[in-house]
């Protein structure tokens, strides 16, 4: 009889063992299942996110140009550590808000989006009171290499009156404010492919195109802005193709940098219009019903063109309402 029963036992746990294992592969196959959906959605995402992702990287690698040489990638570190942190933030809030209050999505992003274009005026105007104050560059840059700042910094310094050091943590925080925008729309694209699906797939997309995007816009700025470096190295090779290359990397950086401040700019408007235009809905109508069933450049270019000077009048009405505060509460303020 016990060994009758010892035998009952072991058959017991043997089909138990099946079971489980029958279990394991079950669930395997539905994790494969649900990974395999994950990055499916996760690269339509990133596909409807594309044109999000090209302004975020001119914006961001704009924010940073200009820094020392042996500070760049800790910038650019600093500034991707903000830009996790943003995400980290938006995620569960964009879940919660979705869940709960899909409406306010909207008024957020024209908020960001005006918040966006009124940076962009500001920068503008400062870029033409910059243009017309004299400087000695050779002593701003002294100055520059003594704190260990950029020397755009110690010029922005000197007309904010602030210190440079803090000047440019200032800028450093900007960057990181100007990705909490742009990652807000972008996931809010993002959120829109996976809506009708499960709360674990929308979670799992989101946090993959999270982490991908500021991998990948950060991993091009570290590039970017290390160009030079590259240049120098490839220079000092002995051959005559490389020394050719590294000379042309060069002459390409500045007019790079400077072509990135204007892209950079031009985006804040391009990135802010949209969000204004989509939450204004007989504008954004308009746009569906008489532009964009036009063919060839003006399907193409009109609707941006909407976007670019909606945000600039907006942003430009930001910034005299927050003149006009500031010259309120404080009537010896100056002018941008």
């Amino acid at each position: 009889m016990a060994s009758a029963g010892l035998l009952m036992l072991i058959d017991d746990i043997a089909t138990l063992l099946d079971d489980v294992a029958l279990m394991t592969k079950v669930a395997a196959r539905k994790s494969a299942a649900m990974a395999d959906d994950v990055g499916v959605m996760g690269k339509v995402a990133m596909q409807k996110t594309a044109g999000v992702l090209g302004d975020d990287l001119a914006l961001n690698a704009e924010q940073v140009a200009g820094v020392k040489s042996n500070r760049e990638l800790p910038v650019v570190w600093a500034v991707a550590k903000g830009s996790l942190f943003n995400k980290v933030a938006l995620v569960p809030a964009f879940l919660l808000i979705s869940a709960f209050v899909p409406w306010l999505i909207t008024p957020l992003l024209m908020v960001g989006g005006a918040f966006l274009c009124f940076e962009g005026v500001e920068k503008i105007l400062h870029s033409l009171h910059r243009k017309s104050a004299e400087h000695d560059l050779l002593q701003d840059a002294e100055a520059a290499q003594g704190q260990g700042v950029a020397q755009s910094s110690v010029l922005g310094a000197r007309e904010a009156g602030l210190d440079p050091a803090l000047y440019e943590k200032q800028k450093v925080r900007g960057a990181i404010r100007t990705d909490f925008i742009l990652s807000a729309e972008i996931l809010a694209i993002a959120l829109s492919t996976v809506a009708d699906k499960p709360l674990s797939m929308q979670v799992a997309v989101l946090a993959v195109v999270a982490v991908a995007i500021t991998v990948l816009v950060y991993g091009v700025v570290a590039c970017i802005v290390r160009m030079d470096d590259v240049a120098w190295w490839l220079m000092r090779k002995p051959s005559t193709l490389a020394q050719s290359l590294g000379r042309g990397l060069i002459a390409l950086t500045p007019w790079l940098m400077k072509a990135l401040s204007v892209v950079g700019t031009a985006a804040m408007f391009l990135v802010g219009g949209s969000l204004l235009v989509h939450g204004m809905a007989p504008l954004q109508a308009w746009v569906d019903a008489v532009l964009l069933p036009r063919s060839g450049l003006v399907a193409a270019l009109a609707p941006v063109l909407v976007h670019v000077v909606t945000g600039a009048a907006v942003g430009a009405v930001v910034v005299l309402v927050v003149e006009g505060f500031k010259r309120a509460r404080d009537p010896s303020a100056q002018k941008v």
